[in-house]
């Protein structure tokens, strides 16, 4: 493919990357379809952390198709890798399935109750499901398919002629310690093995007391990887392996054996140079010597190929939570993040971070402000302020070089729709009264118009609030608190209750609720803060805490603009006291 006009977005990471890796490319591969690369092992669920080892050159694979060159972004499935321990926290697995450790995981069964034949399988859909309604496009490749049908034996018998090669590349790092301290340093093993992404940190690198064997049989009998190499002849290829789990023993020929794969730290360097791959992030341990990426640098020679052009990419964390690891239950997944958000938003977290900088993804009260943020953003792209590099991120969020991702039509306040899904706790017509109160000039037609941003905003109302913290309106008035009012309070009512009708909009609203204190201490309504003593701001607060006491029995609440609207006139009357 020739190269056409470069994309005039350069100020942003993906636009610098995709230049280098269209350049790297045309010097190793002119004339063929470029090829980027994710490796991801279904483990367990396949978390928020991994989903950065997709984005990454999804991004910048998308930005060299809008540029018109052709991209293969494969996405290999470690399906084939050894099922390594027991993931906490999952519905259905129980210690039962210990038993199956060593086993690959797609020969692990799925968790009871799934519909799937196998646990790879159940993990790696829903997985599937989230990256299409993200608009991600991959060729994916299963580990599984590839080994058992040899696809890999000439690599595999390239290697193991090559051993001695590869045992002295590996040796170079087997005594060397990790720097005392690293900027980004996992927590524990377990989120080592999570940032490792495709294999495991501490997995057997082929090792043993009859020499060293890159490649690992899964057992004849138990089908586990508890196996050691004994002997192997060049000219032959008869490989023999004992068992230390079952002291099954067998001799094979590798040049027609297909159980078994490569170990990690070789597999992940032939797989390179076998389907040609030029950009492929790697986590941020990789800085580590004796890391697969650090390793498999000079591995990849053996096989004939070069490492990938590769960012280390940080961490990526949840509101309120520590760094995420897959081997933990409850780590939230892609598929968690887009019930309570958008594509375009969960997009746009990763497109506007370069990879080496960590961020937080927000289940807690911090998405209604990342909302305000997203919208704000929206609205500078829609009338020509905004700055390029967040113009790149915004479009890399909203389309891909195939298509717009759907998006909702009336784009409504996150906050302001979560407050009328708390309120109106599941009542839909409510809920579509409510929300054509706000601009009763253009009020919705259906909630579809607000749809599907209505419905996060709902799960996320139904999910991630505590239930001591949800909105549940009066049934009667509080007439203890009403007859204990002094004259100021009952007069900010007063004014409050005189003006309902003639401001029932948000914005009528809005300008009423906070009109009344500036009215009672003798300013206009419309008085701007500066022009405003500070004991007004204090008067507010008083005058919003007593309406939410007397709506909601609480200190706070939703925004009261939305609170009032939803609550309606006539009810809002009563439990003020009229």
């Amino acid at each position: 493919m020739p190269i056409v006009a470069q994309s005039t977005e350069t100020t942003d990471w993906v636009s610098r990357f995709a230049d280098e890796v269209i350049e790297e490319s045309e010097r190793r591969a002119p004339g063929k379809p470029v090829v980027v690369a994710s490796g991801l092992s279904p483990s367990g669920p396949i978390h928020l952390g991994n989903l950065r080892e997709v984005m990454t050159p999804h991004l910048v694979a998308d930005e060299i198709r809008r540029r018109g060159h052709q991209v293969r972004h494969l996405i290999s499935w470690d399906d084939y890798d050894r099922y390594r321990k027991v993931p906490a926290g999952i519905e259905g697995v129980d210690d039962s399935w210990a038993e199956h450790i060593g086993k690959p995981l797609t020969s692990v069964p799925a968790p009871a109750g799934s519909s799937y034949p196998n646990w790879a399988e159940h993990f790696k859909a829903a997985m599937v499901e989230s990256l299409a309604e993200l608009g991600v496009e991959f060729d994916g490749i299963s580990q599984t398919e590839q080994y058992t049908a040899g696809v890999y034996r000439e690599q595999i018998l390239h290697a193991m002629r090559h051993r001695a090669d590869i045992d002295a590349i590996l040796d170079q790092y087997r005594t060397k310690k990790a720097p005392a301290k690293q900027q980004q340093k996992p927590l524990d093993e377990a989120e080592l093995e999570a940032a490792e992404g495709s294999g495991a940190a501490s997995e057997d690198d082929g090792t043993g007391s009859a020499g060293y064997f890159p490649y690992k049989p899964y057992c004849g009998n138990c089908a586990k990887d508890l196996t050691t190499v004994t002997s192997y002849d060049d000219d032959s290829t008869e490989l023999t392996y004992t068992c230390t789990a079952c002291a099954f023993s067998e001799t094979v020929r590798l040049n027609e054996f297909n159980r078994g794969k490569l170990v990690w730290k070789v597999d992940w360097p032939m797989r390179w140079a076998f389907e040609g791959v030029i950009f492929e992030p790697s986590g941020v341990d990789h800085s580590s010597p004796g890391s697969s990426f650090q390793v498999g640098g000079q591995i990849v020679g053996i096989f004939g190929g070069k490492q990938p052009i590769g960012p280390m990419y940080a961490f990526v964390g949840i509101s309120g939570m520590a760094k995420m690891s897959s081997s933990r239950g409850g780590v939230p997944t892609p598929a968690d993040a887009l019930k309570i958000m958008e594509p375009q938003i969960l997009r746009w977290l990763y497109a506007r971070r370069r990879p080496n900088q960590s961020f937080k993804i927000a289940f807690d009260q911090e998405i209604q402000r990342l909302y305000d943020e997203w919208d704000k953003l929206d609205a500078k792209v829609a009338d020509g302020t905004v700055l390029p590099a967040d113009a790149a991120a915004h479009s890399r969020a909203v389309r891909t070089a195939a298509a717009e991702l759907p998006r909702t039509p009336r784009p409504l306040p996150y906050r302001t729709l979560a407050s009328v899904a708390d309120i109106t706790a599941g009542h839909q017509d409510q809920a579509l009264r409510i929300l054509s109160d706000l601009d009763p000039g253009n009020p919705l037609g259906s909630l579809d118009e607000a749809r599907p941003r209505f419905d996060k905003a709902e799960a996320w109302i139904n999910t991630h609030v505590p239930a001591d913290q949800r909105t549940i309106v009066r049934e009667e008035p509080d007439t203890d608190l009403l007859k204990s009012l002094d004259e100021a309070s009952q007069q900010s009512l007063r004014l409050l209750l005189d003006g309902l009708a003639a401001h029932w909009s948000l914005d009528g609203l809005t300008h009423l609720v906070y009109g009344v204190p500036k009215v009672q201490a003798g300013f206009s309504a419309d008085a701007t803060p500066k022009e405003l003593p500070p004991e007004i701001k204090t008067a507010q607060r008083t005058f919003f805490a007593l309406l939410y006491h007397l709506l909601v029995g609480r200190d706070t609440g939703p925004r009261l603009p939305t609170l009032l609207l939803a609550v309606g006139q006539e009810r809002v009357r009563t439990l003020l006291g009229e």
